[in-house]
């Protein structure tokens, strides 16, 4: 199925959906410290979206072989890379960098965005992880441009991770947005190139196409273990990731970023 190019109203209500989402991202923002657990970071994006007429995509998926998805974000803590479960016995410690997903349904429409924080003071390798993570998806919304083509987008965060020395999570990619939470296109954070066996479809970037740019850097080797609770994914070397996300419009003007606050 071919993205799903949306009219200059449906990206006004998902602009709007982009905002709750950067709502609830400052919020956990400022209450990230040590001593705080990852419930309470859900407990605040859960609050934020309902005060503005939204609801979690998150709460209660349940893709394929998955349970449902018990929480409003995923917090993923360190070598956790994706699908990090909220708990309250997860306590933020001084020198943890935590990953955290918010996805909202508004007027019938997607927004979705993720970020990377320190927790207190942490160590020069993590910020130099965070930064170049960030770096890469700044990467790769520039290339979003018509006349490109997902892969062109693709091969930016891939190319921008190599420079900075980090691997690139293979098995997981950003994806399409609007009605639904997953659309197409995928965009993947690397392109195996034409010798290779693996293949996503390519499609030109055309104006009313949306989707959200997520790549997640790994400091070490990018091989990932799924743990017993059938969600979060992990580093298996037990390396730092880090991992950035906006949902991107290409337009005739270039890129909209439709998350920021």
């Amino acid at each position: 199925m071919a993205p799903v190019l949306k009219t200059e109203e449906e990206l006004r209500i998902m602009r709007e959906a982009g905002r709750i989402v950067a709502a609830a991202h400052e919020a956990m923002r400022r209450a990230i410290e040590p001593g705080v657990t990852t419930k309470a970071l859900d407990t605040i994006a859960l609050t934020v979206l309902r005060d503005h007429g939204a609801e979690p995509c998150f709460l209660g998926y349940a893709p394929g072989e998955h349970p449902p998805f018990p929480a409003t974000i995923t917090a993923c803590v360190n070598r956790e890379l994706v699908h990090g479960i909220p708990s309250e016995q997860r306590v933020l410690i001084d020198g943890d960098i935590v990953s955290v997903d918010v996805a909202c349904f508004y007027k019938g429409y997607v927004g979705d965005a993720a970020f990377t924080h320190p927790v207190g003071e942490i160590s020069r390798s993590a910020r130099r992880l965070m930064a170049a993570t960030e770096d890469a998806l700044a990467a790769a919304i520039a290339a979003s441009v018509i006349g490109n083509r997902v892969s062109d987008v693709a091969k930016a965060t891939s190319k921008c991770a190599a420079r900075a020395g980090y691997s690139v999570a293979r098995e997981y990619t950003g994806h399409g947005v609007g009605q639904a939470m997953h659309e197409e296109p995928q965009v993947p954070n690397w392109w195996p190139g034409k010798k290779s066996r693996v293949r996503w479809q390519d499609y030109d970037l055309r104006p009313g196409m949306t989707y959200a740019i997520e790549p997640m850097l790994i400091a070490g080797r990018p091989d990932l273990v799924e743990l017993e609770d059938g969600w979060t994914v992990v580093t298996k070397d037990g390396s730092l990731t880090a991992h950035y996300e906006h949902t991107v419009a290409i337009t005739e003007d270039g890129p909209l970023i439709l998350t920021l606050p």
